[in-house]
């Protein structure tokens, strides 16, 4: 997979992993979220749970209160949860 793959890749996998548990509704504004957005991408990009993140999303389509404890954004995302 090249770069730009896994890129598409991550990003819809981190997309749905917000709207799965709901925190795209809490997301922070400001340069503080900016920050907080890029890290994330960035430990996602770097994960190598991919196929777990996925499974899990695929038995969580109704949706799920906290995100993957795997995670490694799962405390990022759940103070999202807390807005």
């Amino acid at each position: 997979m090249n770069w730009m793959d896994r890129l598409n890749e991550r990003a819809e996998l981190m997309g749905r992993m917000l709207d799965t548990i709901g925190a795209m509704k809490g997301l922070p504004g400001g340069v503080q979220a900016d920050v907080d957005m890029e890290t994330a991408a960035r430990r996602c990009m770097s994960c190598q749970e991919t196929e777990k993140c996925r499974q899990w999303l695929e038995h969580h389509e109704d949706g799920a209160e906290a995100p993957l404890k795997d995670c490694a954004n799962a405390i990022l995302f759940e103070s999202w949860l807390k807005v």
